[in-house]
């Protein structure tokens, strides 16, 4: 789909000129509002007001929400995150369900995307499942599940988990506003009477008297007796092989995966470089523990999983995986804290904070597009994705920033503006121009236009700390202000504030036109320059139009203005070619850019700059100009020509293999580069501004 748009230009500070804004049009169709990302005020002065860096971060109203425990019943609409592991482990990943108060756009409820571990990749992919009334104590339930395997992944400790879950009963009689969603284990296949594994999310109210009993079904490992004394007394083996516990002892945390069939606290423990000795021998000598119940079977734990960013692009593995090695642990020394969970539960919820920041800031993303686009009429198709890019700076370290849409959209408001000015300002030569251009599309215009919109709010500056995620439902000091977005009547919440630079705020802005307007076309203005002379007594314009590529012009006084010299100037000709060498360096440097990021939609940043640099440049511009002879058609003074001459002679000495255009062996005429960015903006008015 192609869009017309409305450029606006400011009101330029004692000039007293005005510009009147242009409609914009989609497929035909007018409409009110101008461009969403384009300056709109026309009488306003860019840049006047000083920036404030100290700017808020948002948090999706999708995401807060109060909660009464006065309420019967909650409506959730549950989707599942499906994890698949691309590389061989001996845990396997299980399925999470996340329950949402609302509804998820559908851009992001089908989303996929890969988190970077250690040992390879694992694609999440997000399906809705169903949609569920929960009643207020079973939220509850969900909530304490939810905090305290969250807790105890992030704080590896129990120290601080009570006082948590007192807050939490606090805050929901409150009703305070708070991140609202559910995080649950999903029920196996064979389980699925319900999508939820309400056996797993009861494990946090694990009471040793109501799993003391051996129970019928369940197969005890031999030379066990079935029930186990641990910390809280006598449990019966099936709760404690999928368990988490504490070791007082160590202030260490445990995820249980079975019993050692061979080994109890008789068996010889055999140290690395140290003297055989029993385990009973061992705990009495190290922790001044005597072991009461020396037969049990020992327990196979493993150290709990450490929560890290796993959607850093590259990330390595870069100090030792202790989850991956196993302890045996006496059952009598182990205080059961969830059962039953499983080793498989435990990893996979280890991924969900990075699952989770990625679907607040995709939330982030829909928010402004909507804030942008809900002033449309036209249904038109942005991919959430692509706004996250365009708000995402490199600091994050993520696999997805905005540095090319940003060369996108810079190289976009050049040509823009360019254009707009140069069918505008017709009797301004090309420094005034210039001028006028770089006071639309300079950094402090752009951030101005960015912070009126509350745009910063939306960025995303800081590489992902799992210790900052906020967990659901925890009320530890988290408080979030309310702020209504311009232009719709959308809220969005305030969590704290963070420095954000004024030229990244500029940067996300070149970044969001890059997107959105890639496919923009400005409106029509008839270019009006009155020649007093035939363009045909001056030039050859038959010759001319078959040396660029036959292309024939409507207004041949066009060609002959792009090929005169400010040192050749008669009274019959109204200007020379500088104000389309303007129009045209800011056309070409567009169309090559859009030309390279579609071309080669992988390539990095870096290398689209390097390419477009050894395209757009002038020595590129004059060695192009000499090998179709163009300069043998520049009206200009013998000075110049003798320049043009010089430049033409060493062109012919230099060797065909040598870099072309970019780091040449020579120099050239600037006049040569000159025309070939007149011709441009020649063909480009005279085409009616058509790429």
């Amino acid at each position: 789909m192609e869009y017309s748009v409305s450029f606006e230009i400011p009101k330029w500070p004692n000039s007293g000129e005005t510009l009147e804004p242009i409609n914009m049009e989609i497929d035909g169709t007018q409409q009110q509002s101008a461009a969403p990302l384009l300056v709109e005020e026309a009488t306003q002065e860019l840049g006047s007001e000083p920036y404030d860096d100290e700017q808020p971060s948002y948090v999706p109203a999708e995401l807060v929400k109060p909660w009464c425990s006065n309420d019967a019943s909650a409506l959730y609409h549950c989707y599942l995150i499906q994890m698949k592991p691309n590389f061989c482990y001996d845990i396997p990943v299980n399925d999470i369900v996340l329950g949402m108060r609302s509804e998820l756009d559908c851009d992001i409820a089908n989303m996929t995307f890969d988190l970077e571990v250690g040992r390879g990749t694992i694609t999440v992919n997000f399906k809705k499942a169903a949609e569920i009334h929960l009643s207020s104590e079973q939220v509850l339930q969900c909530r304490r599940f939810q905090i305290t395997i969250f807790r105890i992944l992030l704080d590896h400790e129990l120290q601080n988990l009570g006082k948590v879950l007192e807050r939490l009963c606090w805050g929901q009689n409150l009703g305070i506003e708070s991140i609202d969603y559910l995080l649950l284990p999903a029920a196996r296949m064979h389980q699925r009477l319900s999508i939820i594994d309400w056996e797993c999310v009861t494990s946090v109210s694990f009471r040793c008297e109501e799993n003391s009993e051996y129970h019928v079904d369940c197969s005890s490992p031999k030379n066990c007796s079935g029930v186990l004394h641990t910390k809280n007394g006598m449990v019966c083996t099936c709760r404690i092989q999928n368990s988490l516990v504490y070791t007082p002892h160590t202030g260490l945390l445990y995820c249980i995966t079975g019993l050692l069939d061979d080994l109890n606290g008789n068996s010889l423990l055999i140290p690395r470089g140290r003297r055989a000795r029993t385990y009973k021998t061992h705990y009495e000598e190290k922790h001044g523990i005597k072991l009461r119940f020396n037969q049990q079977l020992l327990l196979k734990g493993k150290h709990i999983f450490k929560v890290q960013n796993y959607l850093q692009s590259c990330r390595q593995q870069t100090e030792r995986d202790s989850s991956h090695t196993s302890v045996e642990l006496p059952p009598e020394l182990c205080s059961i804290v969830m059962s039953p969970l499983s080793v498989s539960n435990l990893y996979s919820f280890s991924f969900v904070p990075s699952i989770m920041h990625r679907l607040e800031s995709l939330l982030l993303a829909v928010n402004l597009k909507r804030m942008v686009f809900d002033r449309w009429t036209e249904n038109v198709t942005i991919p959430a994705i692509k706004v996250l890019e365009a708000i995402t700076t490199k600091h994050c370290k993520e696999n997805l920033h905005l540095e090319s849409l940003e060369t996108l959209g810079d190289s976009f408001l050049k040509y823009a503006a360019s254009q707009q000015l140069f069918k505008t300002y017709q009797n301004d030569d090309e420094g005034d121009l210039t001028v006028k251009r770089e006071k639309i599309i300079s950094n402090d215009a752009l951030c101005k236009f960015g912070c009126d919109r509350k745009l910063p709010g939306f960025i995303r500056n800081e590489c992902f700390d799992p210790k900052s995620w906020i967990i659901p439902g925890d009320y530890s000091g988290s408080s979030f202000l309310n702020e209504e977005l311009p232009f719709n009547e959308r809220n969005i919440y305030i969590r704290g504030r963070r420095k954000v630079k004024g030229k990244r705020v500029a940067d996300v802005v070149e970044a969001l036109i890059g997107h959105f307007l890639a496919q923009v076309d400005l409106v029509h203005i008839p270019y009006e320059r009155h020649f007093q002379v035939q363009p045909e007594k001056l030039i050859d314009v038959r010759h001319l139009e078959s040396l660029l590529n036959n292309y024939s012009f409507r207004h041949p006084h066009l060609l002959l203005e792009a090929l005169t010299h400010r040192s050749y100037m008669l009274p019959q000709i109204p200007g020379c070619y500088e104000r389309l060498e303007f129009l045209g360096d800011a056309v070409l440097d567009y169309v090559i850019t859009v030309y390279l990021y579609n071309k080669y939609p992988g390539m990095s940043p870096g290398v689209l700059t390097d390419m477009r640099s050894a395209s757009v440049n002038n020595n590129c511009y004059a060695l192009s100009a000499v090998k179709a002879r163009l300069h043998e058609h520049i009206l200009a003074s013998d000075n110049v020509h003798s320049n043009i001459a010089n430049t033409v002679n060493n062109f012919e000495r230099l060797s065909m293999e040598s870099t072309f255009g970019w780091e040449s062996e020579t120099s050239f005429s600037e006049a040569l580069a000159d025309i070939i960015e007149s011709l441009a903006g020649a063909i480009f008015v005279d085409s009616e501004y058509d790429e």
